[in-house]
C-alpha cells in the first residue's frame, strides 16, 4: 500500500511496467502477502525486489443500508458542516477583524444549511434509481509475491522456514 520514497517522493516512473520475477509465493489475502514480506525483511532479504502482484480482480460493493430523505439530510449537514468549519478557520486566519466563535459558527451552520441542502436535491434526482448506500472496492483473487530470478531462491529458503 505505501509505495513513497523516505523523503516524501514517490517511486521511480518504472512502477507503472508489470514487474517480472519468478514467484516464490501465492497468499489468499494481501495481509498475509504483507506479512510474507516482513519475514523477508526481518530476515535481511533485499526487499526492493519483491513484488506483490493482485490477480483476477473483483468489485465488490457492501450494502451499507437504506437511503431516505432524513439521512441524506443528515449526512450532507455533517459533510457541509466540516466545509464551514474549514472555512470559518481560514477566514478567522486571514481576517484579524473578525470575531473568533461567532464566526465560526455561523460558518459552520451556513455549511451545513447548503450541505443538507444539496444532499437532498441529489438525492431527489437519483430517487427510485438508487435507493441504497454502499461502498465499493476492488479485491484480489489472489496475491503472488515475485522475485529476481537471481534471489528466488533465498526468498524460498526464508519463507519456508520455520515462523520464528
Amino acid at each position: 500500500m505505501s509505495n513513497q520514497m523516505p523523503f516524501g517522493g514517490r517511486t521511480p516512473s518504472n512502477s507503472a511496467t508489470m514487474p517480472r520475477g519468478e514467484v516464490v509465493a501465492t497468499y489468499e489475502s494481501y495481509v498475509e502477502a504483507q506479512s510474507a514480506v516482513d519475514r523477508l525483511a526481518h530476515a535481511d532479504f533485499p526487499v526492493a525486489e519483491v513484488s506483490i502482484v493482485g490477480s483476477d480482480l473483483k468489485t465488490v460493493e457492501r450494502v451499507l443500508g437504506k437511503q431516505s430523505y432524513a439521512r441524506a439530510a443528515v449526512s450532507g449537514a455533517l459533510s457541509g458542516l466540516w466545509l464551514g468549519l474549514f472555512f470559518g478557520f481560514f477566514l478567522v486566519i486571514l481576517s484579524p477583524t473578525a470575531t473568533s466563535l461567532p464566526f465560526i459558527a455561523a460558518a459552520s451552520l451556513i455549511g451545513a444549511g447548503f450541505g443538507m441542502i444539496f444532499r437532498i436535491v441529489t438525492y431527489s434526482i437519483s430517487r427510485r434509481r438508487r435507493d441504497f448506500t454502499s461502498t465499493m472496492q476492488v479485491i484480489a483473487t489472489s496475491y503472488s509475491l515475485l522475485v529476481s530470478p537471481d534471489v528466488a531462491n533465498k526468498a524460498k529458503n526464508v519463507l519456508e522456514a520455520p515462523a520464528a
